[in-house]
This record gives structure tokens, sequence and C-alpha cells, in this order.
């Protein structure tokens, strides 16, 4: 809880962009997910680093919670608030504050969204590849260490952030990285705070590495007979490298949704989505070796085309996968889960996952991210019944539990938040008490982002 003397002294710092209205509380609270409101008891629009470390002298010395938000796309409860306190909303820290072609990088505020620096991208040449789908914001899709659609070639945020700037919970700004290629001077401390989830610090600057836009892109579609036909021909298209940008999986009820919500007339079968990157010969090549591979494993209806409109429209119908599916049960919520596992033991965790679902009688269409092992399952329940409600969050465990008996994570993009830190021991031994210790050493007050990854 935020008390009236820090209240009073917040409204000096910010004035008006320190803000208590009810819907405002309310729509920083909710989650995307299954998680109950849990709103902060006030939020701060800030402008600036200065902001930032203004805020967090003060919350550190009156052991004031706080919260760091960026457009609240989370699915494991990063962003809520159960002890109430503080809500660090950087929407309006949203510049480009330089942007170096030659070196292909670009230093950014942390609200700016994907789409937004895409955009002004464009007469560079160059484009930042993480898509997690949603248009995050920049800060949050680092402190969530992010990754989506194109992870299985141009790698997460972890591969893709070259520095940052961020306020620890003292008030102190530190520098992380810089923009040389590389270097081995001292501790990793940008790729701590990459994933950290705002549990050791505010990002109010961040370095990011650029790519070339591709001279061509291509993207298609296939369909496949059977779950196991599909996962079996990405994992042979990853052991023969062959270099997909994309390559997503879609199971029956998933398309079953798609067609309902967007008007497709697509098979009721599973499929899988691609994207290619590359010059013009090489992508036609890639494009009929891919084929070639889900043709010996029955693949049919495959279709792709380097038309920007038709590859836009396949990729929005995926994006809008989650509210799609929602749609399909009126007035459901989800528990959304994601695994990753190595690529060879994808085939039986999504065979176990699917036989499981099938087996609860819970609805859990099935989509992700296969090319790099990482696949959800949007688990749709009614969250008044309780009973449903548990049914769901055991098929969720035990899906976990089975990723990590191969040799997998807890999560692959989505984060710990509240929802996943149970599994943290088991995945990580001692490793999460020496988290536990960091967080104390930088934190010692606990204001960040309390209860969230750590114990």
């Amino acid at each position: 809880m935020i008390n009236h003397q820090t209240l009073a002294s917040l409204t000096g710092i910010l004035g008006s962009r320190l803000v208590t209205s009810a819907s405002d509380l309310a729509l920083h609270g909710r989650s995307e997910s299954h998680f109950p409101p849990m709103p902060p008891d006030a939020i701060a629009y800030v402008h600036s680093t200065q902001d930032v470390q203004d805020i967090l002298c003060l919350c550190n010395q009156t052991k004031t919670p706080v919260i760091g938000w960026g457009t609240g796309t989370s699915l494991e409860g990063h962003t809520a608030a159960p002890q109430g306190g503080l809500c660090v909303d950087f929407s309006q820290m949203d510049q480009i504050i330089t942007i170096s072609p030659e070196d292909m990088l670009v230093t950014v505020q942390p609200g700016i969204t994907r789409e937004a620096l895409n955009m002004a991208l464009r007469d560079t040449g160059l484009f930042f590849p993480v898509d997690p789908g949603a248009n995050a914001s920049l800060g949050g899709m680092c402190a969530t260490r992010a990754s989506g659609t194109t992870a299985v070639r141009y790698g997460t945020m972890k591969d893709n952030v070259a520095a940052l700037q961020v306020v620890l919970a003292d008030g102190t700004i530190i520098t992380t990285g810089s923009k040389a290629k590389k270097s081995s001077a001292g501790y990793d401390l940008t790729s701590l705070m990459i994933g950290s989830e705002g549990t050791l610090g505010l990002i109010t600057e961040l370095t990011l590495r650029l790519h070339p836009i591709p001279e061509a892109t291509s993207a298609g579609i296939v369909a496949f007979d059977t779950l196991h036909q599909a996962v079996d021909a990405v994992t042979q298209t990853i052991q023969m490298a062959l270099p997909m940008a994309r390559l997503e999986f879609l199971d029956a009820a998933s398309i079953a949704a798609f067609n309902a919500y967007a008007g497709t007339d697509m098979p009721v079968m599973p499929h899988l989505l691609f994207e290619l990157h590359g010059s013009t010969q090489s992508v036609a090549e890639q494009a009929e070796l891919f084929g070639d591979i889900c043709a010996e494993l029955n693949g049919h209806d495959f279709k792709w085309s380097s038309k920007t409109e038709e590859r836009t429209a396949l990729w929005t119908l995926r994006h809008n996968g989650y509210y799609a599916i929602l749609a399909s049960r009126n007035g459901a919520r989800a528990i959304v889960t994601d695994i990753c596992v190595p690529i060879s033991k994808l085939a039986k965790a999504v065979d176990d996952t699917v036989k499981d679902i099938d087996a609860s009688g819970i609805t859990g269409p099935i989509l992700g991210h296969v090319g790099d092992g990482n696949f959800h399952a949007i688990l749709l329940i009614d969250d008044t019944n309780t009973q449903e409600m548990d049914l769901a969050q055991q098929l969720s465990d035990r899906m976990v539990q089975r990723a990590l008996d191969l040799g997998g994570t807890c999560t692959g993009e989505h984060g710990i938040g509240l929802g996943k830190r149970k599994f943290m021991e088991r995945e990580h031994g001692p490793a999460w008490d020496i988290m536990t210790t960091i967080k104390s050493a930088l934190d010692p007050n606990n204001i960040l982002n309390p209860g969230k990854v750590i114990k």
C-alpha cells in the first residue's frame, strides 16, 4: 500500500501524471489470462530516467512496492500488484534516441512498441526482428525475455539487446553493455537484466541490434492428416538446418477457431505456417525443399507466396490466434501455458499433451513456435467454476512437469510472473537460491515487483 505522505510526495514529483482514477487502476490491474484483478494504488506516467530515479529513491525509503508496465500484454501476471503499490507506466517514454545504420543498432526508450520502431526504421533498410505477436513495448519485451514467431532464425530478446540503462531500487542509474560487437569486460549485467521481469531494476533505455530487411520474403501454409506428421516435418526441417524465418504449428482445434473468427475455410486438421527470408533464388529453393519434406510426411494443400498482402494476412491471422481461440467459447477465460523442449523431444511432448487434454474434457487448442521447440496450450475455462479451474491448472502443471522431465523448461517465452514461480526450484535447484541472493543484494527492501520470480 502507498501511505498518504508517499502519495503526496509522488504528486510533488509527477503532478498530474500521478493517477489514481478507478478506471486507470482497473486497467493496470487486469490480466490477459486467468489471473484475478490486482490493481495498484496509483499509476505514475513517467517521461524520463530522472522521473524513474526520483520515484525509486522515494519508494525505496518508504518501502513502497513498484511494478513496471509497458503495454500489459504479459500472460503470467507479471504486472499484477498483489501488495498494491505504484505502477510505473512507461507508455509515454516512447521515443527513438539514436539510429546507427552503419553499426546496425538503435537506441530507444522502453515504451516504444515493436511495430512503431519498425515503422520508423523502414527507410534504413533495417528492422528489429523479435515478434511476440502482440504489439508489445520493447522495455516489456526485454524484461520478460520475449521471443515469438521469428526466434527460430533471429533469436530472442537475449540475442538482440546490446546495452541497457537501468535504474536500480535505490535510484542508482547503471549502464550495462556497450555498442561494441562483443566484450569480455566483467559480468554480463545486460543478460542479468533481460528476463528479470522488473524485479532487479527498471529499464529506461535499450540499445538493440538490427538486421537487414531481406531481399525476398515468402510465406505459406501446409496441412497434415495428423499432428505427429506435422511435428515430424518440423523436426526434420530444423535438423536439416533449413533456415526458416518462422515455423508455426496449429492443431485442428486452432484451425476451427481461426475459421470461425476470421471467416477462413482452411481444412480442419493440423497445419504448419512458415516464412522464408533471403534472396529471390534462395527463398524459392528453400520453399521447394521444405515442400519436399512435407510431402514425404503426407503434407498437402502446400501453398506459398511472396506477395506482401498475402503474407500479411497469414501472420495477422496467426497473431490473432489467442483471441480467435478465446472467442470459440463464449465468456471464456484462459489458462495459457507455454513450455519449451529440445527439438528431439518435441513430438513426444506434443503427443502426450494432446492425450492429456483429450482425456480431461477441457478444451485446449495447441499452437506455437515449434521451430524452436516451444508450444502453447490455451486451456479454456469458466473462471467462476472452481472445479474447471482446478482441472485446467492441473493440466498446465502436468505440461510443465513433462517438459522438465524431457530436459526442457517451464516457460519458453511467457516468463515466470506469478504463475510459474512454483516450478523454479525443480528447474533450477540451488541456482534459484542464487537468484534470491542477487535480488536481495540489488533490492534489499524488496520493492521491485515483489512476489514474482524469486522465493
